[in-house]
């Protein structure tokens, strides 16, 4: 039997990390597992936060309280992504825009809690969000687009920050 480069390539783990940290580990001390978010509920266990995991009694007793990184930032107000809605469209269609941003924002924070919007603010032309995630402001400005047309455009900064900006002139 002959083995090719591509197998040869798949067992040697060199170089790789085995105990890798999420973003939450990174930017704090190790979280117990298992814990509760006490401002959204969202649960932290297999080193992830999340909305849909099955809570006991039992489960309630031996888990932390603690605060989650998204509640952190919302509560700070620090945001990673900054959306820019713009143009005559945003006058007249406004309420269903935010119901867009509304929805995308929660099919998101269903599976990942982490992503979540921090504020949504009216500027005189236009809407401004913003974000706990750069995922999460791209996917507005796609569901924007895709839902209402327009022009999209993305600028990702080097501190990590991404700054979308969705544009529609015509009613």
């Amino acid at each position: 039997m002959t083995t090719g480069k591509g197998l040869i390539r798949s067992t040697n783990r060199r170089g790789t990390q085995t105990g890798k940290l999420t973003r939450a580990e990174v930017s704090r001390k190790r979280t117990p597992e298992p814990a509760v978010c006490d401002g959204c509920g969202a649960v932290w266990s297999r080193r992830t936060w999340r909305r849909d995991r099955p809570v006991s009694h039992a489960f309630l007793q031996t888990a932390k309280w603690r605060t989650c990184p998204a509640c952190a930032q919302s509560t700070r107000e620090e945001y990673v992504g900054r959306v820019l809605v713009r143009g005559a469209y945003v006058k007249g269609n406004e309420d269903a825009i935010r119901r867009r941003i509304d929805n995308v924002a929660a099919r998101a924070g269903q599976q990942q809690p982490e992503r979540r919007v921090v504020s949504i603010e009216r500027q005189r032309n236009g809407l401004e969000i913003l974000t706990t995630s750069q995922k999460l402001a791209h996917r507005i400005v796609h569901e924007l687009k895709k839902a209402f047309r327009g022009r999209a455009q993305y600028s990702w900064s080097d501190d990590g920050s991404l700054l979308a900006t969705w544009q529609r002139e015509s009613l």
